[in-house]
């Protein structure tokens, strides 16, 4: 984002009502106006209002007024500001409307800073976080797969992505409120005529259905801790709960000493919000709940989707761009032992490679199917890792049950196919 408007050009890009707004939001206090000619403002934290304020000009007829604005951008860049401008206004100045998520995950380090490998997972976490929102706006369905993800997609190309805050780790996006979202890829032979495609809904709507959904999410979440019930998640599917849902919040909750998502809603445009700001907070004790709510909201969508954990290897990628392909050796019970993986999501394939190089266990879900001597697990995506391998096939072993020789399995016997 450009700190200062260097340009004539970029002098008139400058929305002076919307700065205006910015910087009251960041701290700046409106203490005059004449309507239609300027706003003067004082600084943050000024005792005397009048001393050292602000002029904002309105008037973009005024023979005067690029260079008053020239002047209040240089005045509101200085030192005592600079801060406040790269952080709060220039990110959002400099482009059409826009709606701002914070992900954000406390960690033990110094402020601002995080592992590396937990940095990824929470990018990763949060444009997933973002994908299934919009995806909600399409439907509402316990598990989405492939559907809908060319439309997600089109509304994630319009996101920016800011830069980090002091204190925890934070990952911010900045949705624009007022662009449309097609519901329909642009047809490349003659987009023009493609009159239908350029038909959707504003950034703004897609982000509420975002909104709501982690809401919905929030809300079941609640209602397990205080009923020890999933059935606060089955309510929820109407309001956008669903299995991509859960799992991109569990990738944001999981291992943490606190997280939250908050949403700054742009107050220069109206509507979709109730209240300017919207926050969710989440903790690690949250993950068992929400991996017991994804594999419910998994199962009852179709009982040919199945999760698999294990050790990665045989990795592929015919396309640089392209999802990838995996092995994966299962070590849970019950099921194929070697299973190849074809993500439907091409950025997780680096959650593969990571697991990989560490020797870490990893858990994946999709759909089961044979094709000869091969079992591939289709539509999948990585629902997290779960520690390192070594451990992972200790605590398998312990699981076993221990036959000795002349002994029979209950498994072996007419009774196992009766349990549940």
């Amino acid at each position: 984002m450009p700190e200062l408007a260097s340009t004539e050009l970029d002098l008139w890009r400058v929305d002076p009502t919307r700065l205006t707004t910015l910087m009251t939001e960041a701290g700046w206090t409106l203490v005059g106006r004449r309507s239609g000619i300027y706003n003067r403002l004082a600084p943050p934290g000024e005792p005397d209002a009048r001393a050292g304020s602000f002029v904002v000009p309105l008037d973009r007829e005024a023979p005067e007024y690029i260079e008053v604005l020239q002047s209040l951008l240089q005045q509101v860049t200085a030192p005592n500001f600079r801060s406040l401008w790269a952080r709060s206004i220039a990110p959002r100045l400099f482009t059409d409307p826009t709606d701002e998520f914070r992900f954000r995950r406390e960690a033990a380090f110094p402020s601002g800073l995080i592992s590396w490998r937990e940095g990824e997972r929470l990018i990763s976490s949060a444009r997933r976080t973002l994908v299934a929102g919009a995806k909600s706006y399409i439907d509402q369905t316990r598990h989405f797969g492939n559907r809908h993800g060319q439309f997600a997609n089109r509304y994630l190309d319009s996101v920016l992505m800011g830069q980090t805050e002091p204190g925890s780790y934070i990952v911010k996006a900045f949705a624009p409120s007022a662009t449309t979202v097609p519901l329909r890829k642009l047809s490349a032979a003659s987009p023009s005529l493609d009159l239908g495609a350029a038909v959707g809904p504003y950034g703004r709507d897609v982000s509420h259905a975002v909104v709501r959904a982690l809401s919905a999410t929030a809300e079941a979440i609640d209602h397990y801790r205080s009923s020890g019930s999933l059935t606060g998640f089955d309510a929820g599917v109407r309001e956008g709960v669903s299995y991509e849902m859960a799992t991109a919040i569990l990738g944001i909750a999981e291992h943490s000493d606190g997280s939250d998502i908050t949403i700054e809603w742009d107050t220069s445009v109206p509507g979709g919000f109730e209240e300017p700001v919207s926050r969710y907070e989440f903790s690690g004790g949250d993950a068992p709940i929400l991996e017991k709510a994804a594999h419910r909201l998994a199962a009852a969508e179709d009982s040919g989707f199945v999760t698999v954990t294990g050790r990665v290897h045989l990795l592929a990628r015919k396309e640089a761009d392209g999802p990838g392909v995996f092995g994966v050796d299962n070590v849970m019970g019950g099921q194929p032992r070697k299973v190849r993986v074809r993500l439907a999501d091409e950025d997780q394939y680096y959650e593969a490679i990571h697991a990989y190089e560490e020797n870490l266990g990893l858990q994946v879900y999709g759909r089961l199917e044979r094709e000869g001597n091969l079992h591939w697990l289709y539509d999948a995506s990585v629902v997290r890792t779960v520690g390192h391998l070594d451990a992972l096939l200790h605590v398998e072993a312990m699981e076993q049950p221990q036959i000795t020789q002349g002994q029979m399995s209950i498994d072996d016997t007419d009774l196992g196919a009766t349990s549940s």
